[in-house]
């Protein structure tokens, strides 16, 4: 189109011959006559199609094969390589399996599209509809690459997001995913899309019936909304393109490059601050933000209840001789007092709490299956009775990682061991860490820092230093004269004399 733009101008201001032209311009005559005579090219003829002398006799067979294949089930239909397997072991075709690709490739891309496949575009009214779906990003977590799992849900009419990382799908993290994402929203959408996760679905029936679980159904009740299950299969994640499209926009946008984090916490904030950044972002379309939307929806979503829903769950499970307790695949410790006694666990989406009644014993941050969650303090006790078992303990590893076992202490058991001997050495250690027990860690840094400076290893000193650190932040207040008469005159054995023997 340029190009004949250019030859009309030069013709026009020039008076150029056609040869002239041609020569200019680098084309042939007919091409400068063309452009003379029009504006605008004419259409590109096709190239008829090259003759197929090996593959023309077949055409026909894999033509009806093709057809066939419309009416047999999905997942049992020709690929192009069962097509040229069948053409040279039934035909005994001598072919090349790239040219037979190629033809079916060039009929499948002819065929009729069924109606079925046809998408019809979607209005959503303001807090009418949701969607939920779980996906799977990469960060470093603690220095090691973690696979961790994402809770999305998205609001169909402002495209808003609600994202938060987790360990695992359990149904702990898919019931907690909701309650957060409605109080991020402060309220609750009338309808929800799903697929069928198991967290939900303990079976999927004929068409749309479903047998729910128990727990979801008690989720969808406490919040009063409605629930849309997708069908089974690829042709379901097109019922809920949205939250599909934005799993993938959120973990490129936000989780690229690798994020290196300490804690799932750590990452959750950085959700945080993204979903934040994206109420600015546009949708596709649409002259307002997603921000500027979502203020119009907010006033359309119900009212969340006066309590949120109480989506942990309580069991109970026996303490092995290692004092753990063994939950949904993963180990935690308790207290060694508590070997081989059964006890309940309250089990949270990022948490669990090991309870003796109503008292919490143990609680700790959910592991990854395969994993051990152990504190050092909870196996002081057998510690201090097989001190040799110290050094190479899993739970001191993991105070060490944590810097809940720190250079101070540390120094203390080298400067004991130094002075006494590897097993008195380690129980004044372990006396020293039971003191974290009644006092602030702080305060036992600072008595252990101050017995050091002294030359000692007294683990009692190491409890006055520390006691001492508060008391010399603490003001001395008088109290005055007014409380002198409350005073009690000295003690006196006056009266004792009178029952020695002999008195009188």
């Amino acid at each position: 189109m340029r190009l004949y733009e250019q030859i009309r101008k030069a013709r026009e201001r020039e008076q150029l011959s056609v040869r002239a032209l041609a020569q200019r311009f680098h084309v042939h005559r007919r091409d400068v006559r063309q452009a003379l005579f029009s504006a605008v090219p004419p259409p590109r003829k096709k190239p008829e199609g090259r003759p197929s002398p090996k593959l023309g006799p077949y055409k026909g067979i894999i033509d009806s094969w093709l057809e066939a294949d419309k009416a047999a089930p999905r997942k049992q239909r020709h690929t192009a390589r069962r097509v040229f397997e069948r053409l040279v072991e039934e035909h005994g075709a001598d072919l090349g399996e790239s040219t037979v690709r190629r033809y079916v490739a060039s009929v499948r891309a002819h065929q009729e599209l069924p109606l079925i496949d046809i998408a019809i575009p979607q209005h959503h009214p303001l807090g009418e509809e949701s969607e939920v779906d779980f996906g799977t990003a990469s960060v470093y977590l603690c220095g090691s690459l973690t696979e961790v799992h994402l809770f999305i849900m998205r609001l169909s009419a402002s495209g808003r997001p609600f994202a938060r990382a987790y360990l695992s799908e359990c149904q702990e993290v898919f019931l907690d995913g909701h309650v957060r994402a409605f109080g991020h929203y402060g309220g609750v959408p009338r309808r929800i899309r799903y697929d069928n996760l198991k967290a939900a679905v303990v079976k999927v029936l004929r068409g749309r019936n479903r047998i729910e679980s128990d727990r979801f159904v008690a989720l969808r009740s406490h919040y009063g909304f409605e629930s849309f299950f997708c069908l089974p299969g690829q042709g379901g994640a097109h019922e809920k393109g949205g939250v599909e499209g934005e799993v993938g926009r959120f973990r490129r946008r936000h989780l690229v490059p690798v994020p290196r984090v300490a804690s799932i916490a750590e990452l959750n904030e950085l959700l945080e601050r993204a979903m934040e950044g994206d109420d600015g972002r546009f949708v596709a379309g649409r002259r307002m933000s997603v921000g500027e939307h979502f203020a119009f929806e907010a006033g359309a979503l119900r009212p969340l209840p006066d309590e949120p829903f109480s989506y942990e769950a309580l069991d109970s499970f026996r303490v092995d001789r290692k004092a753990r307790v063994h939950v949904r695949g993963a180990w935690y410790s308790v207290p060694v007092r508590y070997a081989s006694r059964r006890l309940d666990v309250r089990i949270g989406a990022e948490a669990i709490e090991v309870l003796d009644g109503k008292a919490v014993v143990a609680r700790h941050e959910r592991s990854l299956k395969g994993q051990e969650n152990l504190v050092l303090d909870h196996y002081l006790e057998v510690l201090a009775l097989k001190p040799g078992a110290l050094p190479g303990a899993t739970a001191l590893a993991r105070a060490r990682a944590s810097g809940a076992f720190g250079p101070a202490h540390e120094a203390f058991w080298r400067e004991a061991r130094r002075r006494h001997g590897d097993r008195e050495g380690t129980k004044r250690l372990i006396e020293v860490l039971l003191l974290h027990r009644t006092m602030p860690a702080a305060r036992v840094i600072a008595g252990v820092t101050a017995v050091l400076q002294v030359g000692s290893c007294d683990p009692a000193v190491v409890a006055i230093e520390g006691r001492r650190t508060n008391e010399r932040g603490s003001p001395v207040v008088p109290i005055g004269e007014g409380l002198s008469r409350y005073d009690r005159p000295k003690p006196t054995t006056d009266k004792y004399d009178e029952l020695l023997e002999g008195s009188g």
